[in-house]
């Protein structure tokens, strides 16, 4: 089942340099386990510290290994567009690059892949402080309220979906909102999705940015300026169309 597909692996990252090449290391092992023709895209979010200089290092002796550069940081959404464009495979999957995702877990998305259009993770036992899983559940109904998306857990970052859907949708948000466009278009598109409950892992180094107040603010900027537009765009494209004639009276 696995053979039969083509894999880029996009990992995002910003200032990992304690795990970074531990990440990439075992990605490629599994990938190469695998058998699978596949590719890895990390994008290095314009990092202050030697994140870039390992993975470029790396690179010069793993041909699957690219690196794509932001020369400043752009936000996590951006990232992840700039490695949704690098890609050059069948489908494309990603995860975050801090090590709290085990790749192996990808397995069990295979066979769902082929009955669905995209399949998306949900953490069990997440490792994040109660404050982090606070405001996630604050996130998560915010999300609903404005988009009608209803999942268990909208920025898990271990997704997997065709990499055609990502060419012919385009994504618009650069921030912490990615995740929440990736779904609503998903819908909008009338594409199919499917969870899967991947294991959470302590992190062992760097540092989280999603609780920082200028992701948080940012990514509330996002949703209205976002929610607004494609409202506009869908209310647009309903009253373009033209009405049915009524049917005869007998």
């Amino acid at each position: 089942m696995i053979k039969k597909h083509s894999l880029s692996v996009i990992l995002p990252a910003y200032n990992e340099e304690q795990v970074i090449g531990n990440t990439i290391l075992d990605v490629w092992r599994v990938l190469q386990q695998w058998r699978l023709d596949a590719e890895i895209i990390v994008v290095n979010d314009g990092s202050a510290d030697r994140t870039g200089t390992i993975v470029a290092e790396l690179a010069r002796d793993l041909p699957q290994l690219r690196l794509v550069t932001h020369p400043t940081n752009q936000g996590y959404g951006a990232a992840l567009v700039s490695g949704f464009q690098a890609a050059t495979k069948e489908l494309t999957f990603f995860m975050d690059s801090d090590g709290q995702f085990d790749i192996r877990e990808l397995q069990q998305f295979f066979g769902a892949i082929e009955r669905y259009d995209a399949v998306i993770g949900y953490r069990l036992e997440r490792q994040d402080s109660a404050m982090r899983r606070l405001n996630a559940w604050g996130w998560k109904c915010l999300i609903g309220w404005f988009l009608d998306i209803h999942v268990r857990d909208i920025d898990c970052a271990f997704k997997l979906l065709h990499t055609e859907f990502l060419r012919t949708h385009p994504l618009e948000t650069r921030g912490a909102m990615i995740n929440a466009e990736l779904l609503y278009k998903l819908k909008q598109a009338g594409y199919s999705y499917h969870e899967i409950g991947v294991l959470h892992l302590p992190r062992h180094g760097g540092q989280a940015t999603g609780a920082k107040l200028s992701v948080i603010l940012r990514a509330f900027r996002e949703l209205i300026i976002y929610t607004r537009k494609w409202r506009q765009e869908k209310q647009a494209f309903v009253s373009s169309q033209p009405e049915l004639p009524l049917p005869r009276q007998a």
